[in-house]
């Protein structure tokens, strides 16, 4: 049994992805179809022009290419077709279980009813069992938009309780603490969601918004996070706490050209449930398969740690301690023949 991890074995390892925005799956070939689908003039026609726009070198540049994008999305057929184009990739990344981030209201805003995104992505988790992955959504409120904009996002999320697993927040950090929607947060927590949200790397005040999440809020996940490595007695706490933290290697080598490879592996040393997924795969060039093996190779990770990683990712995931089980076993059973 070679050591050496190699990509196949990054692509067939069986994981969980926590950290994806199915608005940061539209590949060029998909965005230029549905423009001209909906005849939407995108300033671009062939996908090689549409490649070339995708262009940034921070988190404020990258989000506006990301938002005007989405105005090729415009119907319900239009989100299935988002969703089960990233479904199919993640089925040859072995992913068996996935919790997929939207953003209702960057397509409110622009006129899209909540029920069309809702109703054409829910029709594609549904789909996804023939693929043989588990999927299911979390919904995203977006930060630098007001709290009452949360608010009635949140309310208009109710109605769909059954199609949505929790509730995350995401979007420029900057001025827009976690603080901001402790309101619906609590909220989202007694109607029985889930609650996850973003900690970009490198913000101003990272460590403080970390703290609101871990000790105020109360989160389960914190995406990105890694900064956390900053202050030990957080580290401690979400250790003891079990608390979930999403890396995204290629995206961060957007803005970090270490792509928080050493924090990751010091968090694996702490025991703090650290783990890898692609967060904008079209965006950053690559799917959660690509994101392990660039881990793994640019810091030399070992076999065991690998694994550890894709363990965490379902240790983590919100799904029944059975279905855990389930899947860890696959786990090992892949581990003892690859």
């Amino acid at each position: 049994m070679s050591t050496e991890i190699t990509k196949e074995f990054t692509q067939g390892l069986p994981k969980a992805e926590l950290h994806v925005h199915i608005e940061g799956t539209l590949e060029p070939e998909l965005k230029l179809k549905l423009a001209k689908r909906n005849h939407v003039d995108i300033g671009q026609s062939t996908i090689e022009e549409v490649r070339q726009s995708y262009q940034y070198d921070d988190l404020a540049s990258f989000l506006a290419v990301y938002y005007p994008a989405m105005n090729v999305l415009q119907t319900e057929q239009d989100f299935y077709d988002l969703a089960m184009d990233y479904l199919h990739r993640a089925a040859k990344n072995n992913v068996r279980h996935v919790e997929i981030f939207f953003d209702p209201q960057a397509h409110t805003s622009r006129g899209i009813a909540f029920k069309t995104v809702i109703d054409g992505l829910y029709k594609a988790t549904v789909d996804a069992r023939a693929l043989n992955i588990d999927a299911r959504l979390i919904m995203c409120f977006l930060r630098d938009f007001s709290r009452d904009s949360a608010r009635e996002t949140l309310e208009e999320a109710l109605k769909y309780k059954d199609k949505i697993l929790g509730v995350g927040l995401d979007s420029d950090e900057h001025n827009n603490p976690p603080m901001k929607f402790f309101n619906q947060f609590t909220k989202a927590s007694a109607e029985g969601f889930h609650l996850t949200a973003h900690a970009d790397i490198d913000q101003k005040d990272s460590i403080e918004h970390i703290r609101e999440l871990l000790e105020v809020i109360g989160v389960e996940r914190v995406d990105h996070g890694t900064n956390v490595v900053e202050d030990p007695d957080l580290v401690d706490f979400a250790a003891k706490n079990k608390i979930g933290f999403t890396s995204c290697p290629l995206s961060n080598s957007f803005v970090s050209p270490e792509m928080k490879g050493k924090e990751v592996i010091e968090l694996l040393s702490k025991g703090v449930k650290v783990s890898i997924h692609s967060d904008d795969p079209a965006y950053f060039g690559g799917y959660i398969g690509d994101n392990y093996y660039a881990i793994a190779t640019k810091f030399n990770l070992s076999r065991d740690q690998v694994i550890t990683l894709a363990r965490n990712s379902f240790e983590t995931s919100w799904i029944s301690d059975e279905q855990k089980a389930l899947y860890l076993k696959e786990l090992d059973d892949y581990v003892a023949n690859n």
